[in-house]
Order: C-alpha cells, then structure tokens, then sequence
C-alpha cells in the first residue's frame, strides 16, 4: 500500500498549516491543501514546491497565482531548496509509519494526520529553542493576526 502526503509547512516555525493523505499523486490534494492553509492562516508570499507533476499542473499554478503568491520550485535533485519539508517527511517515516503498521488507506490517513496535530502541538524542536511548531508560531504571528 503506497499513500501521498502533502502539506504546507511555515519555514519558519515548522508549523503544518494544512495537510492531506492520498492514494494518488494528482493535483487536487494540493489544491485542497494549499485552499485550507490559505483559508485558516492566510496568503503565504511564497509557495515553495518540487517539481512534482501535482504541483506543475496548470491548475495548481494558476490556484497560487490567483491568491497572489509567489510560486518557486526546486531545481530537478534540490533537496536543499526544501530542506524543512524533507525533514518532516524524514520524521513522519521514523517517528510513525515505520513504527505504527497499518492494514488500510484509512488507517494510514488516520494515522498520519494524527501525527501531524501531535508533530505541531507536542513535538519540541532544538531548532526552536525547544518549542513546538504551534508555540513557535504563536511567538512569530503578529499581534493583530492573534486577536482575530
């Protein structure tokens, strides 16, 4: 069994904004992704993807033009250009799937986007000074944002 996680990820904080588990690699989780992300926390200035095909689809790329942002894409082989993301997608494998077996697609999912609400909420970080994504967020996000 082969499932897809994609998510929207702050570099700064490594808070998950928004993320989806799929059985196929088609552009409508990301878009579905990127719509949730953008609806609770607002238009990011820049969209960083890879070149996967979900993501080059014109779709997409017009879906994030649309909302004003900027689109920047690795290089074909950049990891480094999306050095945060590879290491959440580092640290679900080790710290879930490896470890919790799943029999279905829905398990997997279940699992997985339970890792992530625990990943952002109790998952210190030594990058962070040994705060959470959520706590580091709550630190970054402008005052006014917070009283909305």
């Amino acid at each position: 069994m082969f499932v897809y996680l994609t998510a929207l990820v702050d570099w700064a904080s490594r808070k998950v904004f928004a993320s989806t588990v799929a059985i196929t690699l088609e552009t409508c989780p990301a878009f579905a992704v990127l719509h949730e992300a953008c609806t609770r926390h607002g238009q990011p200035e820049i969209v960083n993807t890879d070149q996967g095909s979900q993501f080059t689809a014109h779709v997409f790329v017009q879906a994030v033009k649309d909302r004003g942002c900027h689109l920047s894409m690795d290089g074909r082989g950049a990891w480094r250009d999306n050095v945060f993301v590879e290491r959440l997608w580092k640290l679900v494998k080790y710290e879930r799937v490896y470890s919790h077996a799943c029999n279905s697609v829905i398990e997997a999912r279940q699992s997985i986007l339970q890792y992530m609400d625990w990943y952002n909420r109790s998952r210190p970080h030594s990058s962070l000074d040994k705060n959470t994504p959520d706590e580091a967020y709550a630190v970054m996000l402008p005052t006014a944002k917070r009283a909305a």
